[in-house]
Order: C-alpha cells, then sequence, then structure tokens
C-alpha cells in the first residue's frame, strides 16, 4: 500500500485534514470503543499530528505531545488505523514513522505512552516496557509504557 505521510503541528494542517483527523478519532474512540469523553482537548493545540494518507483516504493517525506537556517525555496517543484499513500492517508502520520522527524532533529522548493494555505486546514490539499497574481510563485497562531514550 502506497502511503503519504504528514507530520504537521495543527495550524500547519488544513481544515480537512483535521477535520479527516476528527472524524477517524471519533469513529474509533467514541463510537466504536463507546466512550463518552471529550476527543478534542488542548494537547491538540500544542502536539504533533501524524496523518498517514492512502490516496485521499485518512488510513492511520497519531499525535505526539511536546515533552513537558503530558508527561516528561514526548508521548504518543491517540493512536488509530481506520476501520477500512485494518489488517494491513499499518499500525506498524505509523508507529515505526512516528519514532522516527520523535527522534528527529527530539533527539535522545524517550518516549512514554498510556497504552491500551491489550495491545501491549504490539508496543513492546517496539521496545516499550510497562512502568505502571494496569489502570481504568474510559472504563478501558490502560497501561503506562516508557521507550527509552535511543542512545547515541
Amino acid at each position: 500500500m502506497d502511503l503519504r505521510f504528514e507530520w504537521a503541528r495543527l495550524g500547519d494542517l488544513s481544515a480537512p485534514a483535521f477535520h479527516a483527523a476528527m472524524v477517524q478519532r471519533e469513529a474509533v474512540f467514541i463510537i466504536e470503543q463507546k466512550c463518552i469523553f471529550p476527543d478534542a482537548d488542548a494537547y491538540d493545540l500544542q502536539c504533533w499530528h501524524l496523518l498517514a494518507w492512502a490516496g485521499h483516504d485518512l488510513a492511520a493517525y497519531l499525535r505526539v505531545t511536546d515533552p513537558g506537556s503530558k508527561y516528561p517525555e514526548p508521548s504518543l496517543g491517540r493512536v488509530l488505523t481506520n476501520p477500512a484499513y485494518r489488517g494491513k500492517g499499518l499500525g506498524q508502520l505509523l508507529l515505526t514513522e512516528a519514532l522516527v520522527r520523535c527522534e528527529q524532533t527530539w533527539p535522545a529522548h524517550a518516549n512514554r505512552i498510556g497504552a491500551q493494555h491489550y495491545l501491549l505486546k504490539f508496543y513492546q514490539g517496539f521496545g516499550f516496557e510497562p512502568v505502571s499497574d494496569v489502570y481504568l481510563e474510559d472504563d478501558i485497562p490502560h497501561i503506562e509504557m516508557l521507550r527509552p531514550a535511543i542512545a547515541r
């Protein structure tokens, strides 16, 4: 699959691109996962957005909060694959691209995530390790994970 990645701050995204991201975030996190929570938040204003485009379709998305805004480290979140594109390995491609972008943007920084617990092994495949007990967020089991900084 031919993907085009877009890495941008909110102010640099086009209105249609951010709209596509919000439509997918709503479809996955609110409707599919049945979580009633305010998805759009202040972090959107101060983070990087990574969009994976397959033609004109938003196939996958995540955002990365700056160090010091949510955690001391940069933090990947709102990780999703458009349901129409699941089962094609896009999650792995998205995470790989995100970690490359994080290393370029914040060299020698660790990355921290609050992952849904069922994705523990997926994130461990990228070097993340659990650093907390399992906790509930929006009635979904989560675990905090840390990926150490890459040694230079």
